[in-house]
């Protein structure tokens, strides 16, 4: 089966520009288009039935490109609850969910949201440097992202700044200094949450600790762990640890414990998403909840306006606030 992405090839050009030569395009040049479609002739290439409609047609369909790298699927806990949050939206709007991904027959994101012949999609979990994502989102589909911002789109982030300012003062209300921070993937969510920390340290008149800042994944509990237990052997350790995720806090909690250390009496705790899990735990963890049922609604709201009046609908990044848990893995220390 020929692909956009092997004319794309063919042509050193990208899928998005094959995209948009073979649908006459204005702001591809004749010259690109003519040497798009020879070669696509050439090639022997035949666009699906639905992406030939989704020119003159609403499918009434919204494509979900989630992928998640844990490999944990919808049991992702804050994904699973936006997702669950924005197909409810799409569902009472009348549109039905279909979930994006590069198939068997190596058709590109773009090829596939196509070939599903959806009116839009909304991007979530995904490595955002794929060029097939980038190929995605440079495309004429009315795309929204979720946690990311491209100047392009219309994106719904959680208030990952203020979430990491609200925990770090917090826990120096309480008393602590020697606040360390294990932090998760390298994404631009990352980026924001380790500034603020370093930010809110700096705010509080706290000298930051490099050997307090630890590079480690979201939802593992088995690295947070290990982390955990490297910040335990300092010989100024710290008196509370912030983990990315209350999942990579429960591996750290079982590291404590391991090391004959109770939470919050020896050392204290934080996570971040809010899950139910965090709550029912002992000790209740305190944490900052992301408020997934808003960000999944303003995503679906979002791109079915996009949908229905691309021309009137402004591109922006919409920031979604959520709140501080008071939990009792924190210790006042004096």
């Amino acid at each position: 089966m020929v692909s956009m992405k092997d004319i794309a090839e063919k042509c050193s050009v990208s899928v998005a520009t094959v995209s948009k030569a073979l649908n006459n395009h204005n702001d591809i040049g004749e010259e690109t288009k003519k040497l798009v479609k020879a070669t696509a002739e050439k090639l022997g290439y035949y666009p699906n039935s639905s992406a030939r409609a989704l020119k003159t047609k609403k499918s009434s369909n919204i494509g979900v490109l989630f992928v998640d790298e844990g490999m944990s699927g919808l049991t992702h806990d804050y994904f699973a609850r936006v997702l669950d949050s924005f197909k409810k939206v799409a569902e009472v709007s009348g549109y039905d969910i279909t979930f994006i991904n590069a198939t068997s027959q190596k058709m590109t994101y773009l090829e596939h949201s196509y070939y599903r012949g959806v009116d839009g999609v909304v991007i979530a979990c995904v490595d955002f440097d794929d060029r097939d994502v980038i190929d995605l989102v440079n495309s004429d589909l009315p795309v929204v992202t979720i946690d990311h911002v491209f100047d392009n789109r219309i994106a719904v982030v959680s208030d990952n700044i203020r979430g990491i300012h609200e925990l770090v003062t917090y826990a120096n209300s309480m008393g602590h200094e020697r606040i360390a921070y294990v932090y998760g993937d390298d994404t631009a969510v990352t980026r924001n949450r380790v500034a603020s920390y370093y930010n809110t340290l700096k705010e509080l008149g706290i000298k930051p600790r490099d050997n307090y800042a630890i590079a480690s994944a979201y939802r593992n509990p088995k690295l947070a762990a290990q982390h955990t237990k490297e910040l335990l052997k300092m010989n100024n350790r710290p008196t509370c640890i912030i983990y990315p995720d209350d999942y990579s806090a429960i591996g750290g909690l079982t590291a404590i414990e391991e090391a004959g250390l109770s939470v919050p009496e020896d050392i204290s705790v934080m996570g971040f998403d809010g899950i139910y899990v965090s709550q029912i735990i002992r000790p209740k963890l305190t944490t900052y909840e992301q408020n997934t049922d808003e960000i999944g609604r303003i995503a679906a709201k979002s791109l079915i306006k996009l949908i229905r009046d691309q021309k009137s609908t402004i591109i922006e990044k919409i920031t979604v606030p959520g709140k501080m848990i008071e939990g009792a893995s924190v210790k006042k220390i004096s």
